[in-house]
């Protein structure tokens, strides 16, 4: 986006005798989340915009002149939507599809044209440009640390055929190779464990306690209780231990990726 609306909101903050923190404290919202708005990295939600209007005694302008936001995600997911864009590591479980952050387009692609009902071309293209702009913050070398733990059934599942699945493990299998992703996999051979009910995401902040988020059909929530993040935490690092050393994985996706490659 443009950085003018950025540039504004920092020289207000600046008149009115602010850090980026103290604004941060008075609008209920982190300090490093006011870093990237004023940076021109990331748009204010609707309600963000409105609490910075009553912080900085603006009227509605940072509310009225937000800048076109074509962002299309599923209503549950919006708030989880900014977490992850302010994250400094995620711990990613998945159970049935690579999470949105690792996928490539055409698995991606494929993943949004099975919603029901059905979409309109324009809307599965606006909701494909979405996931992949998620997936610009592993262009970062360094932040977000990503951790993925996958059930073997996210291999397993075929989604939009064996070519794209042997793209879409080989590109995990690169992100892990070069050491942007730290991956891991449970394998059917494990049986249960304590996630196998659900997918999770975790994520940790500069400035924020962390908070885990979970998502069903048609339903989502973030978890910010404490003892609840917690004992969530514990459930990941439970099955984490059981999970296939990183060599051990990589062997098993790159045969996956062959498997899929030959019956392509």
């Amino acid at each position: 986006m443009s950085n003018i609306y950025g540039e504004w909101l920092k020289a207000q903050r600046e008149a009115a005798g602010l850090t980026q923190q103290e604004l941060a404290t008075a609008a209920v919202m982190t300090r490093s989340h006011i870093a990237h708005i004023e940076a021109g990295r990331r748009t204010p939600s609707k309600e963000d915009a409105r609490r910075l209007d009553r912080a900085l005694n603006t009227g509605d302008v940072l509310s009225s002149f937000l800048p076109d936001d074509d962002t299309a995600v599923a209503g549950y997911f919006e708030a989880a939507l900014q977490l992850e864009q302010q994250a400094t590591m995620i711990r990613e479980f998945a159970l049935s599809f690579v999470p949105g952050i690792l996928q490539t387009e055409r698995y991606a692609r494929a993943v949004l044209s099975m919603p029901f009902p059905p979409a309109s071309e324009q809307e599965r293209d606006r909701r494909l440009v979405t996931r992949l702009e998620r997936a610009k913050i592993l262009a970062d070398p360094v932040t977000p640390v990503v951790w993925a733990l996958l059930d073997e059934a996210v291999l397993r599942r075929r989604i939009g055929g064996p070519d794209v699945m042997a793209e879409q493990i080989n590109h995990l299998i690169g992100l892990a190779e070069a050491e942007r992703i730290q991956l891991h996999l449970l394998p059917f051979t494990l049986g249960m464990h304590p996630l196998l009910s659900n997918m999770l995401t975790l994520m940790w902040f500069e400035d924020q306690p962390p908070v885990a988020y979970g998502e069903g059909l048609y339903m989502g929530k973030i978890h910010d209780s404490p003892s609840v993040v917690q004992e969530l935490q514990h459930r990941y690092d439970f099955a984490l231990g059981n999970a296939l050393p990183l060599k051990e994985s990589l062997a098993l996706l790159s045969a996956t990726a062959r498997d899929y490659e030959h019956h392509g």
